[in-house]
């Protein structure tokens, strides 16, 4: 697999002031119990883990492909916190400030102030009060069908989750990381409902509607669903993953209530969007060390290159 370094999974618009409860909530999408660590952490090690990988090939091939995905989407809402603990763009702070007159005064009134005191306004894989994300969350039996059927319903209970979130945020970055998973969500609750359904006849769909979400009343999520997203399922790699095209074919169409059409598999990676350049800030690390000589020895480095 392959990801990119200058570009997210989605274009995420800037942030309307800074706001550091929203990237609170935000966080919940991080490292709460359906957030996006617990889905790569599951995913990742049934990967690991994955018995018979070749006589398997199409179901071990869509779960290392959403493996890689939901690495991107780990980088999306972490960009979506520092953007929301940060605020809209700006300059590069010169030097340290005056940090007696208390600059950060704002994040003494924070819920979770550890974005600031610890990670200088960016991400960790925490939930949205400061807890560590738990490794205990990572499902691997090596029973093929009870793996595909905890990751349905870990994507199930991650998509309320999201619309929980969305719901409490005002901010249209934080509307757009949870519109534009919701979307991503429903595909892969979906494509682990086709694999149960052709390894056992059993169609979950019809027990639980993935779950039932009305996305066109979601507008951040209504432009994904109107570019055919809801239908895609990605390889992240030019070669690798060809075989989930058996579980996620054109022989399936898009889940009721979504727009028609039929199911695909995109070789490569979503288009994406730009990564917001998160001011550089000295007061936040530490006073007076002299950014421009960093600055310097990174522009000595890229000319190299």
């Amino acid at each position: 697999m392959f990801m990119r370094v200058d570009k997210l999974q989605a274009d995420l618009p800037a942030p309307k002031e800074k706001n550091p409860n929203a990237g609170a909530a935000l966080q919940e999408l991080l490292g709460g119990k359906y957030g996006e660590m617990s889905t790569l952490g599951n995913y990742m090690f049934q990967s690991f883990n994955f018995r018979s990988k070749s006589k398997l090939r199409p179901f071990y091939s869509l779960v290392a492909s959403i493996t890689a995905e939901e690495l991107g989407h780990v980088e999306l809402v972490s960009a979506g916190v520092g953007m929301l603990n940060n605020g809209p763009d700006g300059d590069d702070i010169s030097d340290g400030g005056d940090i007696s007159g208390a600059p950060q005064e704002l994040m003494q009134d924070i819920r979770l102030a550890a974005s600031f005191l610890s990670n200088a306004g960016g991400a960790t894989p925490t939930d949205s009060n400061g807890r560590s994300w738990n490794n205990d969350f990572v499902t691997t039996t090596g029973n093929v069908i009870t793996d595909l059927l905890h990751n349905f319903h870990l994507e199930c209970g991650a998509r309320l989750h999201k619309l929980r979130v969305y719901e409490t945020l005002s901010d249209p970055t934080g509307r757009e990381v949870c519109g534009y998973l919701l979307v991503r969500g429903s595909v892969h609750a979906h494509s682990y409902a086709l694999a149960i359904e052709k390894l056992t006849g059993v169609d979950l769909k019809k027990m639980l509607p993935t779950p039932n979400i009305d996305l066109s009343k979601i507008p951040e999520s209504q432009k994904y669903l109107d570019e055919g997203s809801h239908r895609r399922l990605y390889t992240f790699s030019p070669d690798d993953y060809q075989e989930m095209k058996g579980i996620w074919s054109n022989d399936d169409v898009a889940l009721p209530g979504d727009p028609p059409g039929n199911l695909e598999v995109v070789v490569g990676m979503p288009d994406g969007g730009k990564i917001q350049e998160l001011a550089g800030q000295p007061n936040v690390f530490t006073p007076n060390y002299a950014p421009e000589e960093m600055y310097e020895i990174a522009a000595m480095l890229t000319k190299k290159m």
